[in-house]
């Protein structure tokens, strides 16, 4: 928490920002989600969900001959240690650091078994690994509270078998989107027992695909995932060579990433609650330094 701080203190001793290359930001459907939101198309926007759901056994128990930090974190911590790329484009949505914040926090952790059962099951995994008591949980649930009413939900997966996913989830008082379903629900258009929605993401691209990926090349990197790390490079030199604020600053690059050190915390009280600090002092509330020009993420 205090190299959070430390970011920001560095940012207002010199004036100059960081900017977290946070790619998902800029990934095609939540842009388009987000211009959704904008537009108002799903009214106020009452609760998100987001997560990081990857199957990453092999580069966890692989972490000392692949030199990668996942394996120490998931020996030694119990946290929700990967938040960004589900909290991020989540935070945009929500207007964090522009009119909202992030105010508390629960986490709670399942058990952990699944790396156990790997390295029992893998011959090329340090054998020290079947019986190691691992700190991180197989499964870590986050509930966030905001400033203006709204609440997230996060869940962390990394050890457990099935489809890769974010889960973004946009729940409004007048519709919805599911990543999973590929869906956009809307109400007095869509109805409760009928999933013929299921799969219609595509139908809205035409009306509602956000200008950067409608007026970019950015569809056309097949390397990049998918085009959003262009875009997000793209964005950050943008910023540095015109001086201004970047699309994801320093305050959000360091209350993103206080998510972790908090979990933790709750995690280690039971699941009690926890407050999240406002890096702003208060700055969320009006902000007149906010990035503008064809990369802006704030609206």
């Amino acid at each position: 928490l205090e190299d959070c701080w430390r970011l920001v203190r560095a940012h207002e001793e010199t004036g100059r920002h960081c900017m977290m290359m946070e790619n998902c930001c800029f990934n095609r459907e939540e842009l388009m989600v987000l211009n959704m939101v904008k537009q108002g198309l799903f009214g106020k926007v009452v609760h998100c969900d987001g997560a990081y759901m990857h199957d990453l056994k092999y580069e966890i128990s692989h972490g000392d001959t692949l030199r990668h930090y996942r394996l120490r974190n998931f020996m030694h911590r119990n946290c929700e240690n990967y938040p960004t790329h589900e909290l991020g484009p989540i935070a945009k949505v929500l207007n964090i650091n522009n009119g909202n914040r992030m105010v508390s926090l629960t986490s709670m952790a399942s058990g952990a078994w699944a790396l156990n059962e790997y390295a029992k099951e893998h011959d090329d995994v340090d054998p020290m690994q079947r019986d190691f008591r691992f700190a991180q949980g197989d499964i870590i649930h986050t509930n966030i509270m905001c400033a203006g009413g709204e609440t997230i939900s996060l869940t962390l997966n990394n050890t457990l078998p099935g489809f890769y996913s974010r889960n973004f989830t946009v729940r409004g008082v007048k519709g919805m989107y599911s990543e999973d379903a590929e869906c956009v629900f809307l109400e007095g258009v869509h109805h409760d027992w009928d999933h013929s929605c299921y799969g219609n993401r595509k139908e809205y691209y035409e009306q509602y695909e956000h200008r950067m990926w409608r007026e970019t090349d950015a569809a056309s990197f097949t390397g990049g995932h998918g085009g959003m790390d262009w875009l997000v490079y793209a964005a950050y030199f943008d910023a540095v060579k015109r001086g201004v604020t970047p699309p994801i600053d320093t305050y959000d690059t360091a209350a993103w990433m206080s998510i972790t050190p908090l979990s933790e915390e709750s995690i280690r009280l039971g699941g009690a609650a926890v407050t999240i600090p406002d890096f702003t002092n208060g700055r969320w509330i009006s902000r007149t330094d906010l990035y503008e020009g064809f990369f802006d993420l704030n609206g």
